[in-house]
């Protein structure tokens, strides 16, 4: 298997990077869709987050990437009760795939050759406990995304058809990566999505010849380019799990919940997803960077991506959701003058 480009060496793009960060730190941010042109390295991202993401502790041969064994479906068949440690799943999600494919179904070949009903799991099962990534999302079939919305939300795949009953766990991130030009998102599955990140092709002429020159080192010489990353890979892996372990010991401040709603209000956000999801990832945010309280100054660096999404378009305001978002901040926070404000 060709390892996959390494994290750490992606030219720019921090705002990408810096929400794939969060979702590893906290997946309950509710995953991230990437929108931006052809080869600005959104798949690159996804890939080389795989090889950054830290090990998890799963049954050896659970199908849903249980970690004990009492949580293993009863239609498993396992064989042991080791735990095992294994690569954090990240499983691509095709746009041709069948609803079969990604939720399971009837074991063919075991009904033929033994005549028994048996569940062959799908690509939900193999996503549990990590991350389904899906390449131009905006042209993901009706009836896939219909299936994704009731999974994401409820967190458990339940297939009832050719005579079986299933449920399993399917708690996973999930990461879209599109090209506006070729159509929309649905919203309610634009909705799911907890940030929201637009990437575009560099000006700058300095970091563009540095793109090239990494990609060229890259495949020219895969493992010395490797290796000369590898430290600062396994850098920020430590600096993941050890912003997984403070996150839930940051303090929110109650000014900090007033601002999260206050700039809801502003922008006209629907319903509460944006300013749950605008303090997770802030304080997820503030886990990453040391401090031990949510400051609004991590406010200010995850607010537009996650609430450009979720604004309603205003046929008056020619300004796009990045701007709007940047404006109301302005309007309620002032101009931003230093990282602690």
């Amino acid at each position: 298997m060709t390892a996959p480009f390494p994290f750490s060496a992606i030219v720019g793009q921090d705002e990408m990077k810096r929400a794939m960060v969060l979702t590893a730190i906290d997946p309950g941010i509710g995953g991230v869709l990437v929108f931006g042109d052809r080869g600005t390295g959104k798949s690159t991202a996804v890939r080389a987050l795989a090889a950054l993401l830290p090990e998890i502790k799963a049954v050896a041969g659970c199908p849903v990437n249980s970690e004990k064994l009492e949580r293993c479906p009863d239609w498993a068949e396992i064989g042991s009760k080791r735990v095992v440690k294994k690569p954090t799943p990240v499983i691509d999600l095709p746009l041709g795939a069948t609803e079969d494919r990604v939720v399971g179904a009837l074991d063919i070949e075991r009904a033929l050759s033994r005549g028994e009903k048996a569940f062959e799991p799908g690509l939900l099962a193999r996503a549990n406990r990590g991350y389904l990534y899906i390449d131009e999302v905006n042209l993901l079939e009706d009836h896939i995304v219909d299936l994704l919305l009731d999974v994401a939300q409820s967190g458990e795949n339940v297939v009832e058809r050719e005579g079986l009953s299933i449920r399993h766990a399917a708690r996973f991130v999930l990461v879209g990566s599109g090209n506006p030009e070729e159509g929309e998102l649905r919203p309610q599955l634009l909705d799911r999505f907890g940030l929201s990140v637009e990437v575009k092709s560099p000006d700058d002429i300095a970091e563009r010849i540095e793109v090239i020159r990494r990609r060229d080192d890259y495949e020219n010489d895969r493992d010395a380019f490797l290796k000369r990353w590898h430290r600062k890979d396994a850098k920020l892996r430590r600096e993941i799990l050890t912003a997984r372990d403070m996150v839930k010991q940051v303090e929110t401040p109650e000014q900090t919940l007033v601002d999260c709603a206050e700039l809801c209000v502003a922008l006209g956000s629907d319903g509460l997803r944006g300013e749950l999801t605008l303090l997770r990832a802030a304080r997820a945010l503030a886990a990453f960077e040391g401090a031990g309280s949510v400051e609004r100054a991590h406010l200010r660096k995850i607010a537009p991506s996650a609430l450009r999404h979720r604004l309603r378009r205003d046929p008056l305001d020619e300004a796009g959701s990045t701007q709007r978002v940047g404006r109301a901040m302005a309007d309620l926070f002032g101009a931003f003058k230093t990282a602690a404000e």
